[in-house]
């Protein structure tokens, strides 16, 4: 099942995200996501947090259409994101894509990455998406889909990730060690429109710049 998650943070122009939102089976707002699936019709499952970044209006709106709220006191032990995770989780997702979570505050969108660790090693496909980047959580591997040029960032998130690959780029990696205090695999380059990252051992974000030159 494909659970798309709405943050609270960085859209765009909202529009680049209808795609992915008509593909979803379920839609779940993490409380000021739901702002933003205000803005573009959506009607969400479910929406989850201490509700301290909803707007009023919004919050009438969806009470109004009985969407079901998941209120958490502000004084807690988990983020919004930790707890909407295990949501989706529960309510059988086999895949979840989050939106608005990267970007407005360093803090808030690390934590949003390394959130999904546990779930990623777990066999879970999670990945989260913005207008000009997709970052993905890989534990096995990952075939990049993209425009020749394109910039492709990898990062170790657990300690080590051993046994790295990368084929299909201008630097080739071929069975070496990503530490997560030595990020040297950054600002790779498609060679071709598929580029394929493996790792046998550790958990891997890959960063992809569609059309973007930096």
């Amino acid at each position: 099942m494909k659970c798309i998650i709405m943050a609270n943070g960085d859209y765009g122009d909202i529009q680049n995200y209808r795609w992915l939102l008509d593909e979803a089976d379920i839609i779940l707002c993490a409380d000021g996501g739901a702002n933003y699936a205000y803005q573009m019709g959506v009607l969400p499952a479910y929406i989850v947090g201490d509700m301290d970044s909803i707007k009023p209006q919004v919050r009438a709106y969806y009470e109004g259409h009985k969407i079901p709220f998941k209120k958490y006191p502000q004084r807690k032990d988990f983020t919004d994101t930790q707890l909407i995770l295990e949501l989706a989780e529960e309510l059988g997702a086999s895949e979840i894509i989050f939106v608005g979570s990267l970007g407005k505050r360093l803090d808030h969108t690390l934590s949003n990455l390394y959130c999904g660790a546990e779930l990623a090693l777990r066999g879970k496909k999670i990945w989260h998406y913005s207008s000009d980047c997709s970052a993905y959580l890989v534990n096995t591997e990952f075939t990049v889909e993209g425009e020749i040029g394109d910039k492709v960032s990898v990062l170790a998130l657990s300690d080590m990730a051993r046994g790295v690959y990368e084929e299909g780029f201008e630097y080739p990696l071929e069975n070496v060690i990503l530490e997560k205090w030595n990020p040297y695999a950054i600002s790779n380059v498609l060679r071709e429109k598929r580029g394929v990252i493996r790792v046998q051992d550790g958990l891997l974000l890959v960063l992809h710049y569609r059309g973007r030159s930096l």
